[in-house]
Formats: structure tokens, C-alpha cells, sequence
């Protein structure tokens, strides 16, 4: 199954809990991670910021990104102006349709809110893990 994972589920992946499960879940091939550039700099300068660029997870998982570890990975993403509420969150629906996954795994509230789009579901974490299992 292909899924983008917003930033905040793969930073909150760090702390544990049903972040962590989806992560796991990639790690050990159960699902496929699509990612673009953006998404990738995003992930990168928000673990910076939050000092956890030393934390040895930090090092894996870029390891397994440079490694494309049952990872998609897209150059080109179609503009597209999904997430009204917040703009910045289109790059992960862009990303989700250019590589045709199936599920966008977020906690973002703005994102959530769509449900849907062209047929990509739009779930948090619990949900995702319900529906997966």
C-alpha cells in the first residue's frame, strides 16, 4: 500500500505510539512511503529545528531515505490548491496524487478535514492503523 505520511506523524513517529506503529509498518515493507522534495525538506528542517538531527533514528531514517527503502520517490508534482485552510499542506495531496497512493496519514486538522481526494483517504493515525489491520 502506498501512503504519504504528513510531517507531523513521522515527527510524532520519534515520541512513539500510533505514529510510530505507521513508521514500523514502512520500515518492515508493509507499506511503501511516497515522498517528493518538498516533503523530504520538510521532514529534514523540522527535525533540525527540534534538535533531533543527532538522535540516532534521525541518522537511519535518512539512511533509508537516501537508500529508497520501499520508498516512491517523485520530481514532479501537479500544482494543485487543495487545502484551503492551509496551503502548505498541498504539496502532500500533490505528492499522494503524482504517485497514486492510496492514503494520506496525517494529524493536521486542515488536511483532515477533506476526507478525500480522487479517491486518496485522508486519515490520522488511529484510523489509518484500524483500517490497515
Amino acid at each position: 500500500m502506498k501512503v504519504v505520511v504528513d510531517t507531523n506523524v513521522f515527527i510524532s513517529s520519534f515520541f512513539g505510539g500510533n505514529p510510530r506503529k505507521i513508521i514500523d509498518l514502512w520500515k518492515s515493507g508493509e507499506i511503501t512511503l511516497c515522498l517528493s522534495a518538498a516533503i523530504v525538506d520538510e521532514y529534514t528542517a523540522v527535525l533540525r529545528r527540534l534538535g533531533l538531527e543527532g538522535e540516532t533514528e534521525f541518522g537511519e531514517l535518512l539512511d533509508l531515505f537516501a537508500r529508497g527503502f520501499h520508498i516512491l520517490f517523485t520530481a514532479e508534482t501537479p500544482a494543485l490548491k487543495v487545502v484551503l485552510a492551509d496551503p502548505a499542506d498541498d504539496k502532500f495531496v500533490e505528492c499522494a496524487v503524482a504517485l497514486k497512493a492510496e492514503t494520506i496519514i496525517t494529524g493536521d486538522k486542515a488536511l483532515k478535514d477533506i476526507g478525500r481526494y480522487m479517491g486518496i483517504k485522508i486519515l490520522g493515525p488511529r484510523e489509518f492503523l484500524s483500517l490497515f489491520r
